[in-house]
């Protein structure tokens, strides 16, 4: 396996020690005082149900960053202050269990160094939780959480892509280094106004899968300002691309993830500013403060555009018959576009044709998921063409969307089980949207139809609309929005439709309604990539109407 860290700087890095409690690194009566002193008087914004956080802190092979107990008493304070979430703490894996993880909203592991637990079962548990839609924190070591100790050996490749970056070279432990905002209008950096700031700490070099294609970086240190030859370096610190993120956010299918190396001292932990700072963290992974997640190399004007208009755009990977998902996922990753919409009877990959269904292992789905990863894709949702036959079969879909983290589900036709479908789609979190203009039966099923199917059912129950089918019937899909309102979950678009006035004045009107549609466009044909340009104008127009397309 890999070792993430040079073994022969182990002792200087973090040393050999057995596993200890955190909670065994006592606090003076004046620091537990600084942390009372510092903490935020209020949540950043209201919880929208009582949360519950996880503060995990076992280390294995090592004895324990004396910050992790000030952590502990910082965060626990914070959420009984604030009244944004209660808190645990624990170094139990058996916490880990399924029903266990049930009542929690976000794990935080608290500076985790080592091998935290090898069960395979716990593991899939964690792992589950987070693309089923939980949350996850990381600080400082948690970056070489599940390596073999001493000498960092990779466990859990997996693990290093959840949280976004492995290893733990760094200098002195109280480094001062410039950090750069590198996402100034983030909620979570709010506490730092609009510019940079100094500061003391020990600063991780990320390493191993670390990369701006897959998380948006928060703070990164600013070479420009910080002396790069200042201090001694335990192990590799430098990149040849200087990018030397210190914190940064992501989603890993639904879940939300955050990570931050600046924890390594206990004063961090009564500094006002960074607490303000974790705080929105921690309401980001709990799920009450909507952050923009869309990793920072995908970023340009348009996306921007529909981060502020809150749309997402990707590929509808191509139909059946053509390209393997494997070779979807790649020339969708050219596409620069962050999302991804699957079917269920498009083959894996040639070496591998099975269908993209429940049927699939845990091991492929684990293969499916790195894929994404290495392409920046995040897979968002998932054509059915046929639906299951019973509620077993039901369930077994819904754990599958659980595993891939998908969001919606996309049906031609109606399922016939409404009540169960209905039922788990509140359960696991996930939506269903019927295809408007697909023919059922002779009839087309419009908005109308859609909305009396789903009369009284819960807002996971909605429509996907396809513009050029809605064209071809002669409808006016401007229709749609005005009638579906909430329940338009989804827009195919047609590249070769585009061009039509239609689509200004269904944009104008998505708009106009503060509607948030996951919008689709289909990869396979050669005119996708000027469909994608002329989308992604339209956007600009939407925001700045005097925007010129090109």
């Amino acid at each position: 396996m890999k070792n993430i860290l040079d073994m022969g700087l182990l002792a200087v890095i973090l040393g050999s020690m057995p596993a200890v409690a955190a909670e065994s690194f006592l606090k003076s009566a004046e620091e537990r005082q600084r942390i009372e002193q510092a903490l935020p008087p209020q949540a950043l914004v209201r919880p929208a149900k009582t949360r519950r956080l996880l503060l995990f802190t076992l280390n294995v092979g090592y004895g324990g960053h004396p910050s992790i107990a000030y952590a502990n008493e910082a965060f626990t304070l914070m959420g009984r202050k604030t009244g944004a979430f209660d808190t645990e703490v624990s170094d139990d894996p058996a916490v880990f269990g399924r029903e266990s993880l049930r009542r929690f909203d976000a794990v935080f592991f608290n500076n985790t160094v080592g091998n935290c637990f090898t069960n395979l079962e716990l593991r899939r548990n964690l792992l589950e939780f987070v693309t089923g839609g939980g949350g996850l924190l990381g600080v400082h070591g948690t970056s070489v959480a599940f390596t073999r100790w001493p000498g960092a050996v990779e466990d859990w490749p997996e693990f290093g892509y959840l949280i976004g970056a492995r290893g733990a070279n760094h200098k002195d432990s109280d480094e001062h280094v410039w950090l750069r905002l590198d996402d100034a209008g983030n909620p979570i950096t709010q506490v730092f106004g609009n510019q940079g700031f100094d500061y003391r700490d020990e600063f991780f070099r990320p390493q191993g899968t670390y990369s701006r294609d897959r998380v948006r970086v928060l703070l990164s240190i600013d070479t420009g300002k910080t002396d790069p030859n200042k201090g001694q370096p335990r192990g590799d610190c430098y990149r040849a691309d200087n990018d030397y993120a210190a914190a940064w956010i992501r989603n890993y299918g639904r879940g939300r993830v955050f990570y931050c190396t600046i924890a390594h001292n206990p004063y961090v932990f009564w500094d006002p500013k960074m607490l303000q700072f974790y705080l929105a963290a921690l309401q980001f992974a709990l799920g009450d403060l909507p952050c923009p997640t869309t990793p920072s190399a995908k970023l340009n004007p348009a996306i921007r555009a529909q981060e502020k208009l809150g749309w997402r755009f990707g590929i509808q990977a191509g139909r059946p018959g053509g390209a393997t998902l494997f070779e979807n996922i790649e020339s969708a990753s050219r596409s620069g576009l962050p999302y991804l919409s699957s079917s269920s009877s498009l083959p894996l990959s040639g070496p591998n044709p099975k269908p993209l269904d429940p049927d699939l292992s845990d091991g492929e789905l684990s293969e499916i998921r790195l894929k994404l990863e290495s392409a920046g894709l995040r897979l968002v949702a998932h054509q059915l063409d046929v639906l299951p036959a019973d509620e077993p079969a039901w369930r077994k879909l819904f754990e599958f969307g659980r595993k891939m983290g998908l969001e919606t589900f996309i049906s031609a036709a109606p399922p016939k089980a409404v009540d169960l479908v209905e039922k788990l789609c509140r359960e696991y979190g996930i939506f269903f949207a019927l295809q408007t203009g697909a023919r059922k039966s002779g009839q087309t099923l419009d908005a109308k139809g859609l909305l009396r199917l789903s009369e009284n059912r819960s807002q996971e129950l909605g429509a996907c609309v396809n513009l050029s089918q809605w064209i071809r019937a002669r409808t006016d899909p401007v229709l749609a929005p005005r009638s579906l309102k909430s329940r338009l979950l989804v827009v195919q678009l047609d590249s070769d439709e585009l061009r039509s006035l239609t689509l200004e004045k269904l944009l104008t009107e998505i708009h106009h309604l503060q509607l948030k549609p996951l919008f689709l466009i289909e990869n396979s044909t050669p005119s996708a990539r000027a469909g994608i340009d002329l989308f992604n104008a339209r956007c600009l127009r939407v925001i700045e109407p005097t925007t010129r397309e090109p």
